[in-house]
């Protein structure tokens, strides 16, 4: 109908490309145009202003012989005040933005090992948008951005990457354990040395409180009954504790049956040994 009164609407973000006698005469911005098709004036076509985005999926080989697939996404439009060039210069826009794509990616992939590739996909990414710039700004188009949004490898080289994360992070493991039980193990023998030290001294200053006892003993003894000298002394004192042990022994209720040498000869050799081991005691400490 609008063709029937030579007036046509053109849509907001869309510009319309007129044609007079088949020559391109001008752009028709977003609105109503009066288009006398009498005169041979006609509408041959719309070209979209909005961000279009195109992803391509690369397949290519990095320096270590990987074959991966690489995603590319590109954002892009048409100028407005190029909207001659992109309309007509362009036969297939998104085939045109594709080969770029492909020639910058597998120009760059293939210098990179497969981790670098993860870890520079951003440049990668760069790369691909300063060709597209360069390539497409001369067909009435701009590159608002490109990205790489993902990277496949074989499936077999993914699981094999995982199982050497997984075997690195194992071996990190086993490490620190062996570390910590590395560290239990001496705290517990420092744990046992100090102990024993400890049990040494208390053993050391029983022996040495028992010999100063006895010393005080002896010494009192003697200075309150005249006529006795140290070993009379001593020899009392041990045959008294001689004859309590054999009284504990006894009266045991639990104690198990134990064979002592019992007579006079007997408790003297008892006495004397037990006087040795004293002194030897005392010696020490």
């Amino acid at each position: 109908m609008g063709n029937l009164f030579c007036c046509v609407q053109v849509d907001q973000s869309t510009v319309a490309i007129k044609e007079r006698f088949g020559k391109f005469d001008e752009v028709l911005q977003p609105g109503c145009h009066f288009l006398p098709w009498i005169s041979g004036s006609r509408l041959v076509g719309h070209l979209s202003l909005r961000v279009q985005q195109l992803d391509v999926r690369c397949e290519t080989k990095t320096k270590d012989n990987v074959f991966v697939n690489v995603v590319a996404s590109v954002q892009y439009c048409a100028l407005a005040n190029q909207a001659s060039d992109a309309f007509y210069k362009l036969s297939n826009t998104k085939g045109q933005i594709q080969a770029y794509v492909f020639d910058v990616i597998r120009a760059s992939v293939p210098r990179l090992l497969l981790d670098d590739v993860f870890e520079q996909k951003n440049e990668i990414a760069k790369a691909v948008d300063v060709e597209l710039e360069k390539a497409m700004s001369t067909y009435g188009y701009e590159i608002v951005q490109t990205l790489i949004i993902d990277i496949e490898p074989d499936v077999y080289v993914k699981r094999a990457m995982n199982e050497i994360n997984a075997a690195a992070r194992l071996r990190v493991a086993a490490n620190e354990k062996a570390e910590a039980e590395k560290i239990l193990q001496i705290k517990r023998a420092e744990g046992e040395a100090e102990s024993k030290y400890l049990a040494g001294l208390g053993i050391a200053r029983q022996r040495q409180a028992i010999v100063d006892g006895l010393r005080d003993s002896v010494l009192g003894f003697s200075e309150n009954v005249p006529g006795t000298n140290a070993k009379d002394v001593m020899d009392m004192v041990l045959v008294t504790q001689y004859f309590d042990t054999m009284k504990e022994i006894g009266a045991a209720s639990k104690s198990s049956a134990v064979f002592i040498p019992h007579g006079p000869g007997a408790v003297r050799d008892v006495a004397s040994q037990i006087r040795e081991g004293l002194l030897q005691a005392s010696s020490v400490s």
